[in-house]
């Protein structure tokens, strides 16, 4: 009888192994859940223009390009830098809207595109900058510079100043309104950087993109943008059109608060800028999504302080931090913060103490700097040479463990 038990049970160990076994591998195969798939992206449009790019107006990401650095004649877009400097000055308080500004002759005998200013007849900054903006004038755009510059030559110098500061790498500009000349040139890319900074830096008259007619002089003309009347999320910004350049469109719009900037150039025809543009916009809305991930001034973190009269120091982003990404992947978004080791007072408010790295996975999508939002002072003496004494042994202890 203890024999036959004997053998029962060395039968039974083995099979009951084997069933925990099986009831396990099948627990953890419910446990663990199967991949999911990622988002599929397909390639962007064919865009029947010269060049072309596509970018988010809050991260700077680049969706799609083609040609993006290809230097080629902007025609009108030329003025979005015009304009910008308008707005600038505005801002800066060096000149009002109520301003009034003489026409010159040179300016009213300007060819191409025109407001319609009289000569000798004084015209307001706001009519001007409506006109350079929604008319495309060039007789707006020669006056403006002839003010603010003492002519158009020097304010050409003035347009190139700024984008060498703006870091506009393949745009040089001759003139205020975009007539050709062989050194006259820019590029998508930079025509997308610029759009940004008119968005950010002056969202007080960035208003001005948006209308669809202007009146002056009892001329009525229209915005030459038809995608002003086409899509309600299209706000801006600016045609350019000459026989060298083509047919050239600069477009924003938004949805669901997301913010996105075409450029084509060197299209053929009005309504293939419009087309082509469209299909950008519809691209990116469709398949990518931004997130605002952290504010300007959020504390993020309070590493240790040495030798201060505070013993953590806030630390954060000086700007937002936005991501553009595929749809229905904020899931796999991570953020590490690399923070220079040993702070040691005396510390500025918007000294740089790190890096903010964000992945998508495990590729890098973003680096930020982290600054020291706030400024602390040394300590006193004894606080100092303190911790002197707990950095030392913190060092140590740090090095064995």
């Amino acid at each position: 009888m203890r024999v036959l038990l004997s053998r029962f049970r060395s039968r039974l160990l083995p099979l009951t192994l084997l069933s925990l076994l099986l009831i396990v591998s099948q627990a953890l195969a419910q446990a663990v859940p199967a991949p999911q798939p990622q988002t599929v992206i397909p390639a962007p449009p064919q865009v029947a223009a010269k060049s072309w790019i596509l970018m988010d107006a809050d991260s700077g990401r680049v969706l799609a390009e083609n040609n993006a650095d290809e230097r080629l004649p902007p025609a009108s877009l030329t003025k979005l830098m015009t304009a910008y400097l308008v707005e600038r000055e505005l801002n800066r308080g060096n000149i009002s809207m109520d301003d009034t500004v003489r026409v010159s002759e040179n300016a009213w005998r300007t060819g191409g595109s025109k407001m319609f200013i009289e000569v000798n007849t004084d015209v307001s900054i706001r009519d001007l900058l409506y006109g350079i903006i929604i008319q495309s004038g060039n007789d707006a755009s020669i006056a403006v510079a002839e003010h603010l510059a003492g002519g158009e030559a020097p304010f050409a110098d003035m347009m190139n100043q700024h984008a060498s500061r703006l870091g506009l790498n393949n745009t040089h500009f001759v003139n205020a309104t975009g007539l050709p000349h062989p050194e006259h040139y820019s590029s998508a890319r930079d025509l997308a950087l610029l759009s940004q900074y008119i968005i950010d830096d002056y969202p007080e008259h960035y208003a001005i993109y948006a209308e669809k007619y202007f009146t002056y002089n009892d001329i009525r003309q229209p915005n030459r943008n038809r995608l002003l009347w086409r899509d309600p999320t299209v706000d801006g910004l600016k045609t350019g059109h000459t026989e060298e350049a083509g047919y050239c469109l600069v477009a924003s719009a938004v949805r669901d608060d997301m913010r996105l900037i075409a450029v084509v150039m060197g299209t053929d025809s009005e309504e293939a800028r419009a087309q082509e543009t469209q299909k950008l916009l519809s691209y990116g809305f469709r398949y990518f999504e931004t997130l605002q991930l952290y504010e300007q001034g959020a504390v993020l973190n309070t590493p240790r302080l040495w030798g201060g009269e505070k013993d953590e120091l806030r630390v954060g982003v000086d700007s937002n931090v936005a991501m553009t990404l595929p749809r229905a992947r904020n899931h796999e978004l991570s953020a590490r913060l690399d923070i220079r080791p040993d702070l040691t007072a005396p510390i500025s408010l918007g000294d740089r103490v790190g890096t903010l790295e964000v992945r998508l996975g495990e590729e890098v999508v973003g680096e930020q700097e982290l600054v020291a939002l706030e400024s602390i002072e040394e300590g006193g003496l004894f606080k100092r040479l303190f911790d002197q004494v707990r950095r030392f042994f913190s060092n140590l202890l740090s090095g064995w463990f």
